[in-house]
């Protein structure tokens, strides 16, 4: 610790002051932070809510940087128990504006030139206040309304100070804490403040933003305003201007005469559009972010933080929610176990027991009386028994899912966002099982493989002389001896399989390019060989097909 006393020792006595003025002496003392003189706290005593309260002033207190990491915190159902998570989702941002005369200067500075240049009017009063920015209205010489955000000055070297102090605290912890370690705290701590310098970089809102505009250019109902890039730097974000209705106000939606199951319904379309068609998604669709406009047209705004999912994740995404629908206890493991985040310390039979329970729970209950929001979080509270991190795409997801859905119950009750999310889930494993996609995944697997019997000589070769060394350490988890053999001999006679296919269907290209030589029909013992061989090979391949469906793996 004596690293981060050195730097920034100002800041780090603030921090450790903040959270002894809330009650956590006893935690501080144990971590090694302060010594035993300050701690007058049994730290066993307050319960899990208390505690909460307590960390949620203690981080409102240390201001944007801590209240970010609040914030994700409470969507990290499976690192934090769910009472403490709960109270962190009231972390709110209070802070005053920005004086005008500091604004103008920043402005002029990064724009270089002077705002009248620039704008025709520029409203003094911001139009809404956060601990990163301030967003204010102007007009441009065109007459063109816009919002121009603007960061808060030397917010950057303030952030970035507390981020080094959370990451040298993030390596003390790892090295003196198993916890720390078991949830690998210095990658968490790495992952977050690249989410956070990200949304420090208006630059990157601005390509977010325009990234989901093109997933709607050809869907009408959403629109995504315009960013106008030479108005805009990394600290000045100049984008188009609308007056809407926020989506949570019910009475101005009413009296304007909007059509609430319409909108709701259009929110969850293009919310799934994002996540499971595109696989790029807004992260933060609270009402605040979300504007109606005339005709029922959904607005997003604010496009600093977004979820990214690859292939695998929307399709292990999709499989959990089918496998939830249809009772498959063992498919919602295997695909836990296809995630690979499943711990060594996870109790296989304890965790199935726990998975069986949620299906249980789920299983052949009526779409509308089911919770997606709820679902993830039972999901998260399990994956937390059982030491399981959640990569944390699944917990933005996660996160995005539970806010949707608040917002939905209030415009149309009687939507199931579980009901609605089925229909892209299905047509995503239709895509995947597409004869087009097994063809081409089918192929890129048999080139891996031939891949891997290509090395297989150095690679045995390699162990010998490893185990000839007396070096070769073997650390086998006894739990998962099973599981790991089971997939292994699935694994290898898979590729034998392929291998005996491979080579059946040379031998018979060979013995069709021969007769066409020869001119002559293949016949043995006045059997067709070629026609029958043909007839095998074809069984042969679409059973290897089959069992590639059937098991749900490519």
């Amino acid at each position: 610790m004596l690293k981060i006393r050195i730097r920034h020792t100002k800041r780090f006595q603030e921090i450790t002051n903040a959270f002894l003025r809330n009650g956590f002496s006893h935690f501080l003392f144990r971590l090694g932070l302060t010594d035993r003189g300050s701690s007058n706290d049994s730290g066993n005593e307050m319960k899990m809510q208390d505690v909460g309260v307590k960390l949620r002033h203690a981080l409102q207190e240390l201001g944007p940087t801590f209240i970010k990491l609040g914030q994700i915190a409470s969507s990290r159902r499976d690192l934090v128990p769910l009472e403490i998570a709960l109270e962190l989702e009231k972390l709110q941002d209070h802070v005053t504006p920005v004086p005008f005369d500091r604004i103008r200067e920043i402005v002029e500075f990064e724009l270089e030139g002077h705002l009248e240049s620039f704008f025709s009017r520029f409203d003094e009063k911001p139009l809404a206040t956060a601990s990163i920015g301030q967003v204010h209205i102007a007009h441009l010489p065109s007459g063109e309304e816009v919002a121009v955000k603007v960061q808060r000055p030397d917010i950057r070297p303030n952030v970035e100070t507390d981020l080094s102090i959370l990451s040298d605290l993030a390596r003390f912890l790892e090295e003196n804490t198993a916890w720390a370690r078991t949830y690998h705290l210095r990658d968490m701590i790495a992952e977050f403040s690249r989410s956070l310098l990200d949304e420090l970089d208006y630059r990157v809102e601005g390509r977010n933003g325009e990234r989901i505009a093109k997933q709607f250019e050809e869907i009408l109902y959403v629109h995504i305003p315009k960013i106008y890039w030479d108005l805009s730097t990394d600290k000045v974000l100049t984008m188009e201007m609308f007056h809407g209705v926020k989506a949570n106000d019910l009475k101005k939606l009413d009296a304007s005469g909007y059509d609430r199951k319409l909108i709701a319904r259009r929110i969850v379309d293009s919310m799934f559009h994002q996540i499971l068609d595109e696989g790029f998604f807004h992260g933060d669709p609270h009402p605040g972010n979300i504007y109606i406009l005339p005709d029922n047209v959904i607005s997003y705004l604010d496009f600093g933080m977004v979820g990214r999912l690859d292939n695998e994740l929307k399709y292990h995404f999709a499989s959990l929610i089918l496998n939830l629908r249809e009772g498959d206890t063992e498919g919602m493991i295997e695909i836990f176990a296809d995630m690979g985040i499943l711990s060594e310390e996870t109790d296989m039979r304890a965790f199935a027991r726990d998975v069986d329970d949620l299906q249980t729970k789920y299983y052949d209950v009526s779409l509308n009386e089911v919770s997606l929001g709820a679902i993830f979080v039972e999901l998260f509270q399990v994956a937390y028994r059982h030491h399981i991190i959640v990569p944390s795409e699944i917990s933005i997801l996660g996160k995005t899912i539970l806010t949707l859905e608040g917002l939905i119950a209030k415009l149309d009750p009687e939507l199931s966002i579980m009901e609605a999310v089925e229909p892209f889930g299905r047509k995503m494993m239709r895509e995947r099982y597409h004869p087009k996609n097994l063809i081409e995944n089918s192929w890129k697997d048999f080139v891996e493989n031939i891949e891997i019997l290509t090395n297989l000589p150095k690679d045995l070769k390699a162990v010998a002389t490893t185990i000839r060394k007396g070096k070769l350490q073997l650390d086998i988890n006894v739990q998962q001896v099973q599981v790991f053999l089971s997939r292994l001999d699935r694994i290898s006679n898979r590729l034998s399989f392929s291998i005996i296919l491979l080579s059946f269907s040379i031998l018979m290209v060979g013995l069709i390019i021969g007769s066409a030589i020869a001119g002559q029909r293949n016949v043995l013992w006045q059997f067709p060989i070629i026609e029958a061989g043909s007839i095998i090979a074809s069984l042969m391949f679409l059973f290897m097909i089959y069992t590639i469906i059937r098991s749900g793996r490519m």
